[in-house]
């Protein structure tokens, strides 16, 4: 652990709260049977839910997009078009209107309550993901085209949605201790999982293509519903009241330590250095420190996600498995939802997990930066696996299919673990008072990677 006489460094601090931080901590309350936990871990769940659910219902977006056919039609190279490179158009729907959400949301943190910004944002995601369950029934085959325009819309409300939700719930965390934050972004990796595992199951249990789909949306439906429910039974527990009401009542000047940087900040009435003084008001909060002590930590976020959302799913979801050909159901029905979808979201959700117990390296250390550009050799080893249709690159020299289980288990681990990483550090670096403004920027960091990323997957996947 540590040598005799000596504390752990700022960078090595574990997520778990400390038993005694000072004479005011030992009066917080307790987190009786870890409700808090358990209601930022079902809100982490809920805040990817919608774009999971997308991105998984791949055999139900293949038989919309082939006129409602098993097989593919006569629909000329538009509708093919629009089948084989579905994934990359809802990536970019997807991204870019969520970048100008992060933006609406950082000015109005201090203007409109974060309350407000997560129900509504809840109701909107509702709505449209009814709109969507409605339209599993319809009968599209005359309209493929307007069905794929309309359901790129709803992509784009949804997740402009869900981007105000998940950062509002992730600055309203930041004033938590660093558990609840953890707790949040394992439940973010654990909706993936949710919803690669409602996918297999309808596949399994349905006959019909719809049927699985109407399932399926209706599963998130009825967990965006109980989203809307744990987070108003939130400000009802004493623990949360604790915590809330210390951000409320914290004083109206901002201490910034000279070195720029500050310790765990989610205990209230902690030491402060009286160095420099930040004004805090109800205007915007101050952008220049914060962008100033999370650069380091934001350039790793978001390169983390830029090299993921190039793969995941636009590349790996159209890896096919090298025995298809024998028609046996692993190969043609149940490859790509388990080795795909399911074992990443597992994969990046145990990623997540290890940070409850390791957190290394810290914000400051060289090797951090390091390893997260190391994940660029990704892309060669997905390129070269047996990705189908491919026009350009031939070669394929990972012909066997434990090599794209591999990749994708290891894409997974890396994404969970480095994501969390940097996310935590992020919002514990800057004074308590702009933990949920860092908050928010560092959900900017992360959707500009993921919009970056998705205009580069579109490139990718035509050049493959």
């Amino acid at each position: 652990m540590f040598p005799a006489g000596s504390s752990p460094a700022p960078d090595q601090e574990p997520l778990l709260e400390d038993a005694v931080r000072s004479g005011y901590s030992l009066q917080k309350p307790r987190d009786r049977w870890h409700g808090a936990y358990l209601i930022f871990f079902l809100l982490g769940i809920g805040s990817l839910l919608p774009w999971n659910f997308f991105i998984t219902a791949k055999h139900y977006w293949r038989y919309k997009l082939q006129n409602c056919s098993d097989e593919p039609g006569p629909a000329g190279q538009a509708a093919s078009d629009l089948r084989d490179y579905f994934e990359s158009y809802i990536s970019i729907a997807s991204t870019i209107p969520s970048v100008l959400c992060l933006i609406g949301n950082f000015l109005l943190v201090n203007k409109v309550a974060a309350s407000v910004r997560i129900l509504s944002s809840l109701f909107v995601m509702l709505a449209v993901f009814l709109v969507i369950t409605v339209l599993v029934k319809v009968d599209t085959s005359t309209w493929t085209t307007p069905f794929f325009t309309l359901t790129v819309g709803c992509v784009a409300v949804v997740s402009s949605a869900s981007t105000v939700f998940s950062s509002s719930i992730f600055g309203l965390s930041s004033c938590f201790p660093m558990r609840n934050l953890q707790a949040l972004l394992s439940g973010q990796a654990m909706g993936g999982t949710i919803s690669a595992v409602a996918s297999v199951i309808d596949l399994a249990a349905a006959a019909d293509v719809t049927d699985s789909a109407l399932a399926y949306f209706l599963t998130a439906d009825i967990f965006i519903v109980i989203c809307i429910v744990v987070y108003l039974l939130l400000p009802r527990l004493e623990y949360s009241r604790y915590y809330l009401s210390s951000q409320k009542e914290s004083p109206s000047l901002v201490t910034v330590p000279p070195d720029g940087s500050v310790e765990d900040q989610a205990e209230p009435g902690g030491p402060r250095s009286s160095s420099s003084f930040l004004t805090r008001s109800a205007g915007i909060p101050p952008l220049r420190p914060i962008l100033h002590k999370t650069a380091l930590l934001g350039f790793c976020l978001f390169y983390v996600f830029f090299i993921s959302i190039i793969i995941f799913p636009s590349l790996s979801s159209n890896i096919e498995s090298v025995s298809k050909a024998s028609g046996s159901p692993w190969s043609t029905k149940y490859f790509t939802p388990l080795t795909c979808f399911l074992l990443y979201n597992f994969a990046d959700w145990c990623g997540r997990q290890v940070t409850a117990w390791i957190q290394v390296p810290g914000p400051k250390s060289k090797l951090l930066p390091a390893l997260v550009l190391l994940r660029t050799i990704f892309l060669p080893l997905f390129i070269l696996s047996n990705y189908q249709p491919r026009a350009h690159v031939r070669t394929v020299l990972f012909d066997r299919d434990i090599y794209p289980v591999l990749f994708t288990a290891l894409l997974g681990l890396s994404n969970g673990y480095l994501g969390t990483l940097v996310m935590v550090y992020g919002p514990k670096i800057v004074p308590k008072e702009l933990a949920e403004a860092a908050g928010v920027v560092m959900s900017f960091y992360l959707v500009l990677g993921l919009a970056l990323g998705s205009a580069c997957a579109v490139f990718v996947v035509h050049l493959v």
